[in-house]
């Protein structure tokens, strides 16, 4: 999720340099709605349910991972590298820098296949046909690099763009209904998940800022994703009222966060679409490295421990400087952004 809010910026402003362009992106199924809203048909137009892309190629690199050498994994792969290669692209850019990535952009058969020179897996650099040395720290910085130099533009060349995200009607009409059965008008957003333990934050320590945000007469509203339900449980258990789980599809989190007075997690992908969506954001960061993944294009506070070393080893433990991080620091920062977005509105 995280690789695609990240990479989306730089093709919304390949959008707007080259309006007229046929753009297709290669994508995991799960994440589709993050380009085509669910409800929309396979061959929907570019607009409101696709706002960026013009075709959406559905690769289930992670099932055919599991088994490569199933019949049904070889028929799968020859159907996505058919439809590939039949749409006749001119130019092939990776923004995830991973062999997997770079392979599937290699399937496209294009005349260029365009990737960073240091990609975040060195041997997907073999797989590129041309190299994007690449200056900035943050992914969306790199990424809008190589965007520019496979465009063989002048540096600084594409214009600042926000991501463009589908809207969802049936999404957004759900989560209106959602939140008005149960009273709600303003909402801070929670989500205590992570990718792996070393990035948790302890669901305390949630709860406790949960209750203090509560307590200051606003409603918390805790995303689950489809494995994290019980944690989010547990968090509005020990937090108490006026604090509320809401699970549901992709679209619905888009919808919901897009009205959000603040969001409150780790680095994990519903931070990077609140940032996306322009909400102010309190990032509490460990093992990750802020200036490279941390919330970009909003307000935000990044709270993070000074020895806090970048690690990306699947650890289940908190890393330790995370673990320095306090409720009332966040709850200050939350108080803050909070304060800052009122003043703006008034």
């Amino acid at each position: 999720m995280g690789d695609v809010l990240h990479a989306l910026p730089a093709v919304s402003a390949l959008r707007a340099t080259l309006p007229g362009c046929q753009i297709g992106w290669a994508i995991e199924p799960q994440w589709t709605a993050l380009l085509r809203a669910n409800s929309a048909a396979a061959d929907t137009p570019r607009g409101p349910l696709m706002p960026v892309i013009d075709r959406l190629h559905i690769v289930p690199a992670k099932r055919w991972a599991r088994r490569p050498l199933a019949f049904e994994t070889l028929r799968s792969i020859r159907a996505v590298r058919r439809e590939l290669r039949g749409q006749h692209y001119d130019l092939a850019i990776d923004l995830q820098g991973a062999i997997r990535s770079a392979w599937i952009g290699r399937m496209a058969h294009t005349p260029r296949l365009v990737g960073e020179q240091s990609p975040r897996e060195p041997l997907a650099r073999s797989l590129f046909s041309e190299r994007v040395a690449t200056t900035g720290v943050h992914v969306i910085e790199q990424a809008r690099e190589v965007v520019e130099q496979a465009l063989q533009k002048t540096r600084g060349a594409l214009p600042d763009c926000a991501p463009d995200l589908p809207c969802d009607p049936a999404a957004e009409q759900w989560v209106n209904a959602w939140l008005t059965e149960r009273g709600i008008r303003q909402f801070v957003l929670m989500n205590p998940g992570a990718g792996w333990g070393a990035k948790c934050w302890p669901i305390d320590r949630y709860a406790e800022v949960a209750q203090q945000i509560v307590a200051a007469g606003r409603t918390v509203v805790v995303n689950a994703g489809p494995k994290e339900a019980p944690l989010a449980e547990t968090l509005c258990r020990h937090a108490g009222p006026r604090t509320f789980v809401m699970s549901g599809s992709l679209d619905a989190l888009i919808a919901s966060t897009r009205r959000a007075a603040l969001f409150i997690g780790g680095d994990t992908g519903p931070l990077h679409l609140a940032a996306a969506l322009r909400i102010p954001v309190v990032g509490i960061y460990g093992p990750t490295d802020p200036a490279r993944n941390g919330p970009w294009g909003t307000r935000a506070t990044v709270l993070r421990h000074p020895q806090s070393r970048r690690d990306h080893s699947r650890r289940s433990q908190p890393e330790a400087g995370l673990l320095t991080i306090t409720p009332a620091t966040v709850v200050a920062a939350a108080t803050s952004l909070l304060a800052a977005k009122a003043q703006e509105t008034r």
